[in-house]
């Protein structure tokens, strides 16, 4: 008995005596566990750095957040596109000034749109959405600026609204003579005829609409729905000719 003791506090003393070996300069320098010989801690990783907006990204949508005013418009404004016997007077219109994401994936303030009084606020909660989904946009403004020509402001691929005009092959007032029809990309979502026909030479290719390019509207798709969300109807589920850029309160 007293051997078999002997041996096993022998050995708890080599245990011990190799634990603290080296442990000498006890208190000398310092570390977080106050200097008692335990292994220093290693360094703190530093942080990943925020990464800013690339001034040709143009950011993103919650760094540049989407704006828009509502704002009364003059019949000085709109002398191209609006005359007397419009079927909406000029104190029943209104421009939007907001921020779309730009075909160049960049945000742009500049846009401007005339729409109806009674939808301004509607619309302003679609064109949130598709900021906010990055679905790109040409250019935004409105049809004065080609001197009320509906045809050169397809050619510009510009996204308008209110044009006091017949509707395409009708003598009928359009939806745009209300404000109440925006036409998105024209050239990316061209009007089709029955006949298949495209009227602007350098969009005829968007007649195909299984193109995934930027701008171009599908069946079912996120502009659609956001659309839908405020009951407008779009003109690419039209039978016969379709028009594909348009949206408007009743649907046609």
């Amino acid at each position: 008995m007293p051997g078999r003791w002997t041996s096993r506090g022998l050995a708890f003393v080599a245990a011990f005596a190799a634990a603290t070996a080296g442990a000498t300069g006890c208190g000398q320098g310092s570390d977080d566990s106050g200097g008692n010989g335990a292994t220093p801690a290693a360094p703190p990783v530093p942080a990943p750095s925020a990464t800013s907006a690339s001034p040709s990204g143009g950011g993103t949508p919650s760094a540049h957040p989407f704006r828009a005013q509502i704002k009364k418009v003059t019949a000085g404004q709109l002398k191209y596109s609006w005359r007397r016997g419009c079927p909406v007077p000029v104190s029943g219109l209104r421009m939007i000034e907001m921020t779309y994401w730009g075909m160049d994936g960049r945000p742009h303030d500049d846009g401007r749109l005339v729409v109806n009084a009674k939808a301004a606020e509607d619309l302003v909660t679609v064109f949130r959405k598709l900021y906010r989904m990055k679905y790109p946009i040409k250019r935004m403004e409105p049809v004065d600026v080609y001197k009320g020509s509906d045809f050169d402001s397809i050619e510009a691929d510009n996204t308008s609204a209110f044009n006091c005009r017949a509707a395409t092959g009708s003598s009928s007032w359009s939806q745009h003579a209300y404000g109440l029809a925006v036409d998105i990309n024209p050239c990316e979502n061209p009007y089709v005829s029955s006949d298949g026909t495209v009227a602007h030479k350098h969009c005829v290719k968007y007649k195909n609409r299984s193109r995934r390019d930027p701008g171009v509207i599908h069946k079912g798709d996120k502009v659609v729905k956001a659309f839908a969300s405020i009951g407008w109807g779009w003109g690419g589920v039209w039978s016969g000719a379709k028009d594909y850029q348009h949206f408007s309160s009743n649907g046609r």
